[in-house]
């Protein structure tokens, strides 16, 4: 469904960020994007969304198909329109209005056609229940963890076929991330919506994924499904925090690990 072909990326035709991405996201797949801060994660969603043009990126060489149509050279409004919805990182949200004033904003891309806000809306109730109790409560004052269900729930409202997801778990306890990761596989499940999952928590991530890419300074180094990449030693020991044994390692191993990675050497 989605092909990401070779891409480089460059903000402001000075700040190389891609070196070369590719990647590909079956339909009704839930593929994660892990990888350190900087990596260039939250860089390839927007490049398949289109919101580059707003940070002054652009794509300068690969491409994104979506459907076998190319991409990225198009307006984010269009791409949103052909079914991509990302959730952006930090709970972004209009705070003065309600909860669920917020979730029908989440239709804006197909306003004049045929998308139902009705079922829509009944449809994230089903999914996050606590947002109809909390559906007149100004969102500004939500927690944080409702907050994200709110944001994830106005992705819904746009019927999407492929949701970019990006750090959902950020600052949430870890019972609100694992109620959280359990939403949006059964939202995956029941519903066939594709996921691109960018995540820090690399174990939460590839609990619910089916495929996973490993990004190191704008480039993919590793790839795989979840069974493979959670059995790799680099894996386990540099994002997953076990040794070989299953224990957990202590900062004091990990702080020079850069120098015995062996996608780095």
């Amino acid at each position: 469904m989605l092909k990401v072909n070779n891409i480089e990326v460059v903000y402001s035709n000075v700040i190389l960020v891609l070196r070369g991405i590719s990647l590909e996201v079956d339909e009704g797949q839930i593929v994660a994007l892990l990888g350190a801060n900087g990596a260039g994660k939250t860089t390839t969603l927007k490049s398949i969304s289109c919101l580059l043009k707003t940070e002054l990126g652009k794509v300068t060489r690969g491409g994104v198909w979506f459907d076998g149509e190319r991409i990225d050279m198009m307006d984010p409004e269009a791409v949103a329109r052909m079914g991509i919805i990302q959730v952006l990182e930090g709970r972004r949200l209009f705070p003065h209005l309600s909860t669920e004033e917020n979730l029908r904003t989440g239709t804006a891309a197909h306003r004049g056609s045929n998308v139902d806000a009705k079922k829509q809306l009944e449809l994230v109730y089903h999914y996050f229940p606590k947002l109809k109790d909390l559906r007149r409560q100004v969102s500004g004052y939500l927690s944080g963890g409702e907050q994200q269900m709110l944001i994830i729930g106005r992705a819904l409202m746009a019927k999407p076929r492929l949701i970019l997801l990006d750090e959902p778990s950020l600052g949430l306890a870890p019972m609100l991330v694992e109620e959280i990761f359990e939403i949006v596989n059964k939202i995956n499940k029941e519903e066939k919506t594709a996921v691109l999952l960018v995540e820090q928590n690399a174990l939460a991530a590839l609990s619910i994924a089916d495929y996973g890419y490993v990004m190191e300074n704008g480039r993919v180094v590793l790839d795989g499904s979840k069974d493979r990449l959670l059995e790799n030693e680099d894996v386990r020991e540099f994002y997953l925090g076990l040794s070989q044994l299953g224990d957990r390692k202590s900062y004091r191993d990990m702080k020079h690990y850069k120098r015995r990675k062996r996608w780095l050497g």
